[in-house]
């Protein structure tokens, strides 16, 4: 049977670096939007046009999809090719395959015989699909992998980075989405200033950074602002409110606007939904506030109604991963930059200094408290940060 010839879309000098390169392992650490996908999708053509077998295996099935839109658009070109959708499963006329497989069950991965296989987003994958199961699956016909990933702070992929060391079969690339000239300079510049320089390396810059956290930089320089005890004339002032779940805190964090320096903190559990409604009431009448941020989320809906009826300029946050990561990314931001004050309160810098991040294959960024910790004080900071930069155009219902 023939091999086949196929022109490929062009590629940019970083993925033709990588694609032209003769090692057996290849990994690619790269920023986001660099190209990964698009050069994995054309090494495994390259080698189904050569009657292989070549596999493409992602964390998840989603994340699969992505590989399976890009490899259906190649497939598009090619005359005479199969297109199996139901196995995710592409033909070539010479009798080479790729194939789009998810990791979920690692264990469905066995008994293959592989050419070649990309491991997509390969810093979330677990190590023993490597080791246990795709491994051994190119033996046989000596093989190659490409894997390809964002960093995810410095776990078995970064380990594979550092194999290129000391084994000549392997080869390691770094490059940043600026490498990518299809991308415009100015909006990854842009990313700059909306992202904490922490995300911004790892994300962009595709740095392997010592831990997947680490948020917050700067929290105890900015620890130095002083509690107020009511409204002081000519301030304006902002409330963050996040309710207690279970053994967790409901804390009630005010927010001088006028300086950006916290006023007061108001920290609690145990009681009931009535109590908690009167700690913010009498919070309130202290200090007028322009804006209450409360978290809508579970127990703070009918508390949320009730402060209404109460008259009380309550505006509800539905907490969602993603709305969650625009609060947190905008605090750590002010923190940076040093537009914050902080209380010098104890439990406030512990929560700050603990909190973490990660990121998920769908290329989210998951924040929370390591595991037995709180975030209430952490939470309640960032909706009134929120808060904070919205007064100025008054907020509203549904803004947040």
């Amino acid at each position: 049977m023939p091999t086949l010839t196929l022109e490929l879309p062009r590629l940019h000098r970083g993925q033709r670096a990588i694609f032209d390169d003769p090692h057996r392992f290849k990994a690619v650490s790269a920023g986001r939007r660099f190209g990964k996908t698009k050069l994995g999708a054309f090494l495994c053509f390259a080698v189904a046009a050569q009657r292989g077998r070549a596999w493409w295996v992602a964390p998840t099935f989603g994340i699969a999809q992505i590989g399976w839109r890009m490899m259906r658009q190649l497939a598009a070109q090619v005359p005479g090719v199969t297109i199996r959708e139901s196995e995710r499963m592409i033909t070539l006329p010479t009798g080479g395959t790729v194939q789009i497989k998810s990791a979920d069950n690692p264990d469905s991965l066995r008994g293959e015989g592989l050419d070649f296989v990309v491991l997509d987003e390969c810093a979330f994958l677990k190590p023993e699909t490597w080791t246990e199961v795709l491994r051994p699956a190119l033996a046989d016909k000596q093989g190659g992998a490409l894997f390809i990933s964002t960093p995810k702070g410095r776990n078995w992929f970064w380990n594979i980075h550092q194999r290129a060391n000391y084994d000549a079969a392997w080869k390691s690339f770094h490059f940043t989405s600026y490498d990518n000239p299809f991308v415009a300079k100015s909006e990854l510049d842009a990313t700059k200033e909306q992202l904490p320089e922490r995300v911004f390396r790892q994300e962009i810059l595709a740095e392997f950074l010592e831990d997947g956290g680490g948020v917050f930089r700067g929290v105890r320089a900015a620890a130095t602002a002083e509690a107020q005890a009511s409204r002081m004339h000519g301030r304006t002032y902002v409330f963050g409110v996040d309710w207690a779940r279970d053994a967790d805190f409901s804390v009630i964090t005010v927010l001088d606007t006028t300086t950006m320096s916290m006023a007061a903190m108001d920290r609690f559990n145990h009681i009931d939904y009535h109590v908690q409604a009167q700690r913010l009431q009498a919070m309130a009448e202290r200090f007028k506030p322009a804006a209450i941020v409360a978290e809508s989320n579970s127990i703070g809906t009918p508390i949320i109604e009730q402060l209404r009826r109460q008259g009380l300029p309550v505006v509800p946050f539905t907490t969602t991963n993603a709305s969650k990561q625009i609060a947190i990314d905008a605090l750590a931001l002010a923190f940076e930059r040093g537009t914050l004050r902080i209380l010098p309160d104890d439990v406030l810098i512990n929560e700050l200094e603990a909190y973490s991040m990660e990121r998920l294959p769908s290329g989210m960024l998951r924040y929370s408290a390591p595991d037995g910790g709180h975030d209430d004080c952490v939470m309640s900071l960032a909706l009134c940060y929120s808060g904070a930069s919205k007064t100025g155009r008054r907020a509203r219902v549904g803004e947040y």
